[in-house]
């Protein structure tokens, strides 16, 4: 449903229009300033992206909020190696995210398999298991290229609209 007017019944004038991309930007903003990440750590990476959480690189300044648990997070952050094992356990914890969610990849390992790629255990990539938006290289990735990642984040979350209509396609006979 989409909101585009509203009739004023009291004195004055009868319609006003409203834009609706105004409203989407505003949602969007408050969006883009309240990203709750959920650290999936599975090997160095993990380490770095502590890194960037302290206090020199600071992912504070963006707003950017750690959780533990998936039903309470935005943003699914895999660092490091997945295997096979661990490809299970990664696709229920993105199942387990509310809409809408977003992937970032971290470092070579998640976003290729990396110096492992050619172990049998080894997934050559996230994005096999679950889609991913953002994919930041490096062995591992410095902070400012977790800082850029998170920001291309941003970047997604502002340019989607939401109160526009959807229109679903439409399916054989009722």
């Amino acid at each position: 449903m989409s909101i585009t007017r509203i009739v004023h019944s009291g004195p004055g004038p009868g319609v006003l229009l409203t834009n609706t991309s105004m409203v989407d930007d505003l949602i969007n903003l408050a969006r883009k300033n309240s990203i709750h990440y959920l650290l999936f750590g599975l090997a160095c990476c993990g380490i770095e992206l502590m890194q960037t959480g302290g206090p020199r690189a600071d992912l504070d300044r963006f707003a950017a909020v750690f959780r533990a648990s998936p039903r309470q997070a935005d943003l699914m952050i895999v660092a490091g190696t997945l295997t096979y094992k661990m490809a299970e356990r990664t696709r229920l914890l993105y199942d387990q995210m509310a809409e809408p969610k977003y992937v970032l990849s971290m470092g070579s390992c998640a976003n290729g398999g990396g110096l492992f790629q050619f172990s049998y255990s080894v997934v050559k990539g996230v994005d096999k298991i679950i889609p991913v938006d953002v994919y930041v290289p490096g062995c591992p990735p410095r902070p400012e290229a977790l800082t850029e990642g998170l920001m291309r984040i941003q970047d997604i979350i502002m340019s989607e609209r939401w109160w526009q209509e959807k229109r679903r396609p439409q399916t054989g006979a009722k």
